[in-house]
């Protein structure tokens, strides 16, 4: 009984709810054509697929670029593929990938 006045005290002080959100995905109009234009995407992933053969200079160039350890580099550089960043601008992945492939590694963004 104390938690949900203590829940409810706290919503009230923050002005939040303790309910979970609710999704739900837009529907078009019937009558919409679906030939409208499409957002552009605003957030990328930088997948590292291959570390190539210099494995030593992909581990720094990625400590570079994250903020990685050097444990955590080299594991992600022997797990390859795997998402090195996630939820990045258009820019920061393109940048990303460029430093990785200057250190020999093959990289793909998403």
């Amino acid at each position: 009984m104390e938690l949900s006045e203590l829940v409810k005290a706290l919503e009230e002080k923050f002005g939040v709810s303790a309910a979970l959100p609710v999704m739900t995905a837009p529907v078009a109009a019937p009558g919409e054509e679906g030939g409208e234009k499409k957002e552009e995407k605003t957030t990328f992933s930088v997948e590292l697929t291959n570390a190539g053969s210099q494995k030593i200079q992909v581990i720094k160039a990625l400590r570079e670029v994250t903020t990685l350890g050097l444990k955590d580099a080299k594991d992600v550089t022997d797990a390859a593929p795997k998402i090195v960043k996630e939820g990045v601008s258009k820019e920061e992945a393109e940048e990303t990938k460029k430093k990785l492939e200057a250190a020999g590694a093959t990289v793909t963004v998403k």
